[in-house]
């Protein structure tokens, strides 16, 4: 009889286990940094709360603890919670000041875009003038076809990067490369900008940044639920729960064959991701939280709806962050080198344009977040700021998902053009 190998397996595999540990997890963060412990104050002013509840689930699938790309709760996060807090949170959206911040968020956005554009290319480049082997191959191990589906995640989201997959075949172990290098790079990069959102007064003084329409914005929003907020009742959360799962369920009702139909008739559309099921779903999600917040379930903000959202977008942090393998990349340290000059390129172009325009470091985080986490970690950068703005964020996204598949095709050949033979 063959026994089974245990090697690999996780510490903790029982769902219900994993779950409860999150839980705990997010438990323990709230309560100490709440303590009025100077020391423990001192901690949490250098290391934000959000920052840890997104990184000791990382550090728990690191230890093999637990097993968070294999387990279903990552899938529960993005598909149930990420569409639920959506709808939530944008119903207390407001169009008219949304507008009003347009230009330099989109400034951001399109600035982000571009440093992955250049950035993917110039790495490759700049790499293979010191170790060509890094980012060489021959057919089907070229390694500008994992990088090219790496840049489709980091303008758009992971139904780009799946999408490019498909287009560009790179091999399974280039590809698992890749992953590596993503997961690394891009959760790095977001711990940054989260740490900087906690010190976002400070960046805005770098920038010499005119904050002014966002603070009006926060303060705005706060004003309306202090003045109409009420001590909610079971049934208040009860309605807040059926809307939010109630316009996920439509949300997926109406997507699955909408983006079969996509797929079946028009799969040209593949490169702007209008045949990705989860595309629609975020898509309709947000349309359907901005419909309703030009009806009475916006009162429902009154009575904690964002607030319900936050604890739905707190557990989803916990599973972004389970999938993260720190140690995952020690196998490819020279494609982690590309990935990290890549970034740098971003976060460089990003910089000259933010300081150029005085802009202030949340459109430099949203709209960096926007292309490089897709809407789950533009929302949580968002909400890192406050919870009002998280709609610019979501906005934001969509619209990256949009795009990324074309604009990282286009990126991939770039790439191509200056990879060695």
């Amino acid at each position: 009889m063959q026994i089974p190998e245990t090697e690999n397996l996780p510490l903790i595999s029982n769902t219900s286990v994993v779950l409860g540990l999150l839980m705990v997890i997010l438990g323990l963060v709230f309560y100490t940094s709440n303590l009025s412990n100077k020391y423990v104050k001192g901690f949490f002013n250098i290391i934000p709360p959000l920052l840890l509840c997104y990184f000791l689930p990382g550090l728990l699938n690191s230890l093999n603890i637990i097993d968070g790309a294999n387990s279903p709760l990552t899938g529960i996060g993005s598909n149930y919670l990420l569409p639920a807090c959506l709808i939530l949170f944008v119903i207390n959206l407001d169009l008219k000041e949304m507008w009003a911040l347009r230009k330099r968020a989109g400034l951001m956005f399109v600035t982000g875009t571009v440093g992955i554009m250049i950035g993917g290319p110039l790495a490759v480049w700049l790499t293979s003038m010191v170790a060509p082997e890094v980012v060489g191959g021959a057919t089907p191990h070229e390694v500008w076809k994992g990088l090219g589906s790496l840049a489709g995640s980091w303008i758009g989201g992971s139904a780009n990067q799946v999408a490019l997959k498909e287009i560009l075949q790179p091999s399974p172990e280039v590809f698992s490369s890749i992953i590596a290098v993503d997961v690394f790079v891009a959760y790095l990069w977001m711990a940054f900008l989260l740490y900087g959102a906690s010190k976002s007064k400070q960046f805005d003084k770098f920038f010499k940044a005119e904050s002014s329409d966002v603070e009006a914005l926060k303060e705005k929003m706060d004003a309306k639920v202090k003045a109409n907020s009420k001590t909610p009742e079971t049934k208040d959360l009860i309605y807040i729960v059926a809307l939010a799962f109630g316009g996920t369920a439509l949300s997926a009702l109406i997507a699955e064959p909408l983006s079969a139909y996509m797929a079946n008739n028009h799969p040209e559309l593949a490169k702007f991701s209008l045949t990705s099921n989860f595309f629609w779903v975020i898509f309709i999600a947000s349309v359907i939280g901005i419909i309703l917040s030009f009806t009475p379930a916006k009162k429902l903000e009154y009575v904690g709806a964002s607030k319900v959202a936050t604890v739905f977008l707190y557990i989803l942090i916990t599973t972004i962050g389970m999938q993260m393998d720190i140690t995952a990349i020690a196998g490819n340290p020279g494609l982690l080198v590309v990935g990290l000059i890549w970034m740098s390129v971003h976060a460089l172009l990003l910089l000259i344009v933010g300081k150029i325009f005085k802009v202030p470091f949340f459109y430099f985080a949203v709209g960096s977040m926007a292309n490089v986490g897709g809407v789950a970690s533009a929302s949580v950068t968002s909400a890192a700021f406050h919870p009002s703005l998280i709609s610019v964020g979501v906005i934001l996204a969509v619209f990256g998902y949009a795009v990324g598949t074309y604009a990282g095709w286009f990126t991939a050949m770039l790439m191509q053009m200056v990879a060695p033979m």
